[in-house]
C-alpha cells in the first residue's frame, strides 16, 4: 500500500526521510519518489527527530544546531542526546574536546561527512575542533552503537554520528553573522547562495569564516581559526536525479591549554640546595600545567600563569664570554671560568606553550542516477588532504649519542668519553632526543651543549575515496540495494625538529617545512623522532534488503557488511620496546648497520622475551569479516513502534597499535594484535506525532578483544594492552513535546553499567614457592608475604570493575519558548562520575604501599578520587527577532555557556592503571635515606581538561 508524500512547511525539517549519509543510503532510505514515510514518520519537534528507524538513532536539524555558541563544533551540540557525552575544552568548540557515546570512545565512533570519513586514518581519532561551520550543517545523525552497512569505517564499534550539509538554496541570498564574546572572542561567517542560473537550474554557495579567541585560563594561549566552504549543486531531470561537487578548508592555528595534572595535595617537598649539598624545604604546590604542578579545587582556582613571556638565555663559549646568539639559543649561560656545557632553559617548555596546527581539506562529490524506473546508481568520490601535528620541545645534544651499551647496559657521555671499542658515538634520534654529532646549534663556538628545539608529531594524509550503491525495487514494498566502499589513506608519520626563537617561540609551526638534519659519512639526513609510511585501505562489498509486510507494519531490515582491510606500514626507524619507542637514524644506511650491530636483536620462541633493538621493516597485514545487520520495526498503532536491531562491528588495530608490534617478529602471535569485535542488541519503543517525539531503548553490547591504552603526555608514549571481554548495557530515553507552537520541551537520560572480565597483566610476575611458573594475575596468592605488592606492580585487577572514562548516567532537558519577537532557551545536563582508571582505584603519590615512612621511603598517600564527580551544565540561548526591519532570518542571539560558572573536571581518555615508576633513593637524593636503594613509587597522575568556564557571546545575524 502506498503511503503520501508529506511536504512539511516548516524549514528546519528535511525535505526527505532520509536520515542516513551516503547518497547511496539517504537514497535507500527514501524507498522511491511515490513510497515514503508517513506523517507520523516524518516530524521534528523544535529541531529534534527521533527516526523510525530499526536502529537506535536521534537526529538533531538545523533548527536546534542554530541555538547553539556561534561557531560551535557539532559534537557539543550532540551532547543532548541520550548516551552521549563531550567535554569540550573552550566554549567557543575551536580547541577541542572528548566524546563518548555509549561509553565507547572517539576512536571507536564513526565521524562523517557527506559521506566520507573524518576520522584519522592512522589512530581514528577525532578531533572535535576542526568541524565544518554549524550554519552549513542541515542535520546530524547519531547511531548508537551501529553503522550504516556502506560507512567507510575502520573503527565504528561504538557508534557513528553522521553530519549532512546543506544544499544551495533555489533564490540568491546570503547571510553575515558577527560575534563576539568573553575571551577576546570575534568571528564572522558569511555565505552567499548564486540561486539557479542557467538554463539547467544550477545553483552554488561559497561562504568564508574566520575565529579567534584566548583561551580562558592562563595568559599565553590563543586560537586563530580560519575556514572556506563552497557547493555546486546541478540537479538532472524531474525525477530526482542529481550531481554536487563541493569543497571544504579548515585552517587551526592553536595553542593546547587547560591539561593539568589530576591531583589535589597542596604541597611538595624540593632540594633548594644542590645533588652534593642538598637542602630540602616543603614548598607549595601550584596550579598548572608541569608534572609537579595540581589540578585546581574550586572555580577561582583554575586560572594559572606560565612562563610567558620569557626569554632564552645567552650562550657563551669555552672561553667564557658571550657567544654569539641563535634562533635556538634556548640555553642557560656560561659563568666567565665555569663549565662551558650549557643546559637548555625552561623557556618554551610548557604544555600551554605547544601549537597544534591543522590544514585540513576535501572534495566531495555525490550523485544519483536514474537507469530504470526500479534501478537507480548513487556514485560518491572523495579526496582529503590533511596536515598536522601536535607536541612541544625537546632537548637536543650538540654531541652525539654512545650506540653501544657496555655490558652492564650504560652508554657514555660522549660530551667527554674517548672513542673506543666500547663507546660509540654518533648521530640520531635515539632514547627520546636528538643527537646532532657535533653541531653548534647555539653559537657559542663549541659542541658540548644541551639545546631545545621544537619536536611535534607530524602527520600528512591525502586519501581517496568512492561509496557507490546500485538500488533497485522490487515492488512497493520491497527494495534491496549493493554497495561498494573504497578508502584509501596514505599517511607520512614523522617528528622533524626545527629551531625556536630566543623568546620560546617556533620559526614555522611546521617543522617539516624546513626541518634540521644531521649528516654521517658524506651523507645529509632529516632528523626526526618517528619515521614511518602508511596505507590504510579498505575495500567493502555490503548489501541491504527492506520489506514491508502487514499492510506496511511490520517493516524488515536484513544487511550484510563485508570489509576487507589492509595495513601497508614502514617503519624506518628501529622499535626498542613494545610500547612502540623508537630509535631514528634518519635512514642512513651505515648508521642502520652500526645500530644494529651495537643492539642485536633477538626474540626467544619459548618465553617471547625480546632483547635488542628490532630494525626497521616493512610489513602488510589483513583484516576481514562478514558484519551482518538485521532488524525490525513494528507499528502498534499509528503514532506507536516497536524496534529492536542486531549488529556486528569490527574495528580493526590502529597503526599505532600495529607499529608497536614491530618489536615482535613477523608470523608471532604478538605481531599481529587482534581486531576488536562487538555484538550489539538494541530494543525499544517510540511515540511520535506532530507534537510529541519519544524513545525509550535497552541496549547490550558485548566488547571482545577490547584494546587498553595508556599515554602520558610528558613520556609522548602511548602502550596498548588486550583488555579481553567487556559487557556493557544501559538504557537510553528522550522525549521532545510542542504543547504550543511557541514552546518545545525537551528531555533526555541514559544509564550505561560495563563489566570488564578479565585481570590484565602489565609486568612480569617473579616465581616463587608462593608463585609458581604458570601464575596469572588471576590466581597469584594475594595472601602470601610480599605478594599484594608484587600483584600491584604486576597486574591491573580490572576484572568486574567498570571502563574508565565514560559517565555512569547522565541525563538533562532544554526548554525554548518565543515571546512575541524574543526567542528564549536553556538546555541543562547533568553527567554523571566517571573512573580515573580501568581498575576503578584512586590516584596515589608516594612509595608504594608504604603506610609508614622509614629510611627515606615516601608515605603512600591519596591525591584524587577514583572517580571525577559529576557536575551539573547548563546553556543559556536568547534571539531577538528582527524581522521587523524587512531583512529576513535577521536577528540578535546572545549565548551563555556555563550559565552557573560550574567547576568540573573536563575531558579525558581512562586508562588502565596508574603507572609505577622507580626511584634510587640515597643520602643526596632524598633526605633522610641511609645506603642506596630502588624504591617503587607511583608515577604521575593522568593529565585532565579543566571544564569551560562560563562564557558570554552575542552575534548579530543578517540575512538578505
Amino acid at each position: 500500500m502506498k503511503k503520501l508524500i508529506l511536504l512539511c512547511t516548516t524549514a528546519a525539517v528535511l525535505p526527505t526521510a532520509a536520515f542516513a549519509q551516503s547518497s547511496s543510503s539517504q537514497d535507500f532510505d527514501k524507498k522511491s519518489e511515490a513510497i515514503v514515510v508517513t506523517a507520523t514518520r516524518q516530524q521534528q519537534v523544535g529541531g529534534v527527530v527521533t527516526p523510525d528507524s530499526t536502529k537506535a538513532k536521534a537526529v538533531l536539524t538545523q533548527e536546534y544546531i542554530a541555538r547553539q555558541n556561534p561557531g560551535q563544533t557539532i559534537l557539543d551540540t550532540i551532547n543532548a542526546v541520550p548516551g552521549v557525552s563531550f567535554q569540550n575544552n573552550d566554549a567557543y568548540g575551536s580547541s577541542g574536546g572528548t566524546l563518548t557515546i555509549r561509553g565507547f570512545d572517539s576512536s571507536r565512533i564513526s565521524l562523517t561527512f557527506d559521506g566520507i570519513q573524518l576520522n584519522d586514518s592512522g589512530n581514528y581519532a577525532i578531533f572535535s575542533n576542526q568541524q565544518i561551520d554549524p550554519e552549513l550543517i542541515e542535520q546530524v545523525n547519531v547511531n548508537l552503537g551501529t553503522t550504516d552497512v556502506d560507512s567507510p569505517t575502520a573503527s565504528a564499534v561504538g557508534g557513528t554520528v553522521n553530519l549532512r550539509t546543506r544544499n544551495p538554496y533555489k533564490t540568491f541570498g546570503g547571510r553575515v553573522v558577527g560575534s563576539l564574546g568573553e575571551d577576546d572572542f570575534r568571528r564572522i561567517f558569511a555565505v552567499i547562495d548564486t540561486g539557479e542560473v542557467g538554463p539547467w537550474g544550477t545553483r552554488a554557495y561559497f561562504s568564508a569564516s574566520t575565529a579567534k579567541n584566548d583561551n580562558p585560563f592562563n595568559n599565553y594561549g590563543v586560537v586563530d581559526k580560519q575556514q572556506y566552504n563552497a557547493k555546486i549543486y546541478q540537479p538532472i531531470g524531474s525525477n530526482g536525479d542529481y550531481i554536487s561537487v563541493a569543497g571544504h578548508y579548515n585552517q587551526n592555528r592553536n595553542n593546547f591549554f587547560g591539561s593539568l595534572p589530576l591531583r589535589t595535595d597542596k604541597t611538595k617537598v624540593v632540594n633548594l640546595g644542590t645533588s652534593a649539598v642538598p637542602i630540602w624545604t616543603t614548598v607549595p604546590r601550584i596550579v598548572g600545567p608541569n608534572a609537579g604542578n595540581r589540578y585546581p579545587d574550586s572555580r577561582d582556582d583554575r586560572f594559572y600563569n606560565i612562563n610567558y613571556p620569557c626569554t632564552v638565555d645567552t650562550p657563551s663559549n669555552a672561553a667564557g664570554t658571550a657567544g654569539q646568539d641563535s634562533p635556538s639559543s634556548s640555553t642557560g649561560p656560561d659563568a666567565p671560568g665555569a663549565d662551558p656545557n650549557d643546559d637548555y632553559a625552561a623557556c618554551g617548555t610548557e604544555f600551554d606553550r605547544r601549537y597544534n596546527p591543522s590544514n585540513t581539506g576535501n572534495i566531495r562529490i555525490q550523485s544519483r542516477w536514474t537507469l530504470t524506473d526500479d534501478l537507480t546508481l548513487t556514485v560518491d568520490p572523495s579526496y582529503q588532504y590533511v596536515k598536522a601535528n601536535g607536541g612541544g620541545t625537546v632537548i637536543a645534544r650538540e654531541y652525539g649519542f654512545d650506540i653501544n651499551p657496555n655490558p652492564a647496559g650504560n652508554r657514555a657521555d660522549c660530551r667527554t668519553a674517548a672513542p673506543g671499542p666500547n663507546v660509540v658515538c654518533v648521530p640520531g634520534y635515539f632514547g627520546g632526543n636528538p643527537y646532532f654529532g657535533g653541531v653548534d646549534l647555539n653559537g657559542d663556538g663549541d659542541i658540548k651543549d644541551q639545546v631545545l628545539l621544537l619536536a611535534p608529531s607530524q602527520t600528512q594524509t591525502d586519501r581517496f575515496g568512492v561509496i557507490s550503491g546500485l538500488r533497485y525495487v522490487i515492488n512497493d514494498n520491497h527494495q534491496v540495494r549493493l554497495t561498494y566502499t573504497f578508502d584509501d589513506a596514505h599517511h607520512r608519520q614523522s617528528g622533524e625538529v626545527g629551531l625556536l626563537k630566543n623568546n620560546g617561540e617556533p620559526f614555522d609551526v611546521f617543522p617539516v617545512n624546513d626541518p634540521l638534519t644531521i649528516q654521517f659519512n658524506g651523507a645529509n639526513e632529516t632528523l626526526q623522532k618517528r619515521d614511518r609510511r602508511s596505507k590504510a585501505i579498505l575495500n567493502q562489498v555490503s548489501a541491504e534488503y527492506r520489506g514491508e509486510f502487514f499492510d506496511d507494519r511490520l517493516t524488515v531490515n536484513l544487511g550484510l557488511r563485508a570489509p576487507f582491510f589492509k595495513r601497508d606500514l614502514t617503519n624506518y626507524c628501529f622499535t626498542s620496546s613494545a610500547s612502540g619507542f623508537v630509535e631514528c637514524t634518519g635512514q642512513n644506511a651505515d648508521l642502520n648497520a652500526i645500530a644494529a650491530a651495537n643492539n642485536p636483536y633477538t626474540f626467544n620462541e619459548t618465553t617471547g622475551a625480546v632483547t635488542g633493538w628490532a630494525p626497521p621493516g616493512h610489513r602488510v597485514l589483513k583484516y576481514h569479516d562478514i558484519l551482518p545487520n538485521l532488524g525490525f520495526i513494528f507499528d502498534v498503532t499509528p503514532q506507536v513502534s516497536v524496534f529492536a536491531n542486531y549488529g556486528k562491528g569490527l574495528s580493526v588495530p590502529s597503526t599505532d597499535n600495529l607499529y608497536n608490534a614491530f618489536f615482535f617478529p613477523e608470523g608471532t602471535e604478538q605481531a599481529k594484535p587482534d581486531p576488536e569485535t562487538t555484538d550489539s542488541f538494541d530494543g525499544g519503543v517510540r511515540y511520535r506525532t506532530t507534537t510529541i517525539q519519544a524513545q525509550l531503548g535497552l541496549w547490550k553490547t558485548i566488547f571482545h578483544d577490547r584494546s587498553a591504552s595508556a599515554f602520558d603526555p610528558e613520556l609522548n608514549q602511548t602502550v596498548f594492552r588486550n583488555l579481553g571481554t567487556v559487557d556493557k548495557w544501559g538504557v537510553d530515553a528522550s522525549v521532545a513535546w510542542s504543547p504550543l507552537k511557541q514552546l518545545t520541551l525537551y528531555a533526555f537520560g541514559s544509564w550505561m553499567d560495563s563489566k570488564i572480565k578479565d585481570n590484565i597483566q602489565i609486568g612480569t610476575i617473579p616465581i616463587s614457592a608462593t608463585n609458581p611458573a604458570g601464575t596469572t594475575c588471576d590466581n597469584i596468592d594475594l595472601s602470601a608475604p610480599g605478594n599484594a605488592l608484587q600483584a600491584i606492580r604486576s597486574c591491573a585487577f580490572t576484572a568486574g570493575n567498570r571502563e574508565s572514562g565514560a559517565p555512569k548516567y547522565s541525563y538533562g532537558f532544554s526548554a525554548s519558548g518565543s515571546i512575541g519577537i524574543l526567542d528564549l532557551g536553556i538546555t541543562a545536563k547533568r553527567t554523571g562520575p566517571r573512573y580515573i582508571f580501568d581498575d576503578n582505584r584512586a590516584v596515589f603519590a608516594g612509595d608504594l604501599a608504604v603506610t609508614t615512612p622509614t629510611a627515606g621511603r615516601l608515605e603512600q598517600f591519596q591525591v584524587y578520587d577514583a572517580t571525577a564527580p559529576a557536575y551539573w551544565l547548563f546553556n543559556l540561548d536568547a534571539r531577538l527577532n528582527l524581522k521587523f526591519t524587512g531583512l529576513k532570518e535577521t536577528y540578535f542571539q546572545l549565548n551563555v555557556y556555563n550559565l552557573f560558572d560550574k567547576f568540573y573536571v573536563g575531558g579525558f581518555g581512562g586508562g588502565l592503571s596508574q603507572a609505577l615508576s622507580s626511584r634510587t633513593c640515597n643520602a643526596t637524593s632524598f633526605p633522610a635515606c641511609g645506603t642506596s636503594t630502588t624504591v617503587q613509587t607511583w608515577g604521575n597522575p593522568p593529565f585532565v581538561q579543566i571544564g569551560a568556564p562560563r562564557t558570554v557571546s552575542g552575534s548579530l545575524s543578517i540575512s538578505f
